[in-house]
């Protein structure tokens, strides 16, 4: 964004595109961590309850955390 750009998204909004940036990003990572405790969980009752074994199991972690470090490299980078 030009200064010019900027200098009216604050005039109009009261804060800077800076601070936008950062709360959507913290909102972001907020929901997927919330999302990847509940599938854990999930996972784990199911694995618990010998619904699932190991390897399903062991899927859905891998599956988190691979969502979680694109998500990181491509929103922090």
């Amino acid at each position: 964004m030009s200064t010019a750009q900027i200098a009216a998204f604050q005039a109009n909004g009261g804060f800077s595109p800076s601070i936008i940036a950062l709360v959507l990003t913290s909102t972001v990572f907020a929901v997927l961590l919330l999302w990847g405790t509940w599938a854990i969980r999930t996972a784990y009752s199911g694995w618990a309850e010998q619904r699932l074994n190991q390897r399903q199991f062991l899927g859905v972690v891998i599956r988190f955390m691979a969502m979680y470090l694109a998500l990181t490299y491509l929103l922090l980078s």
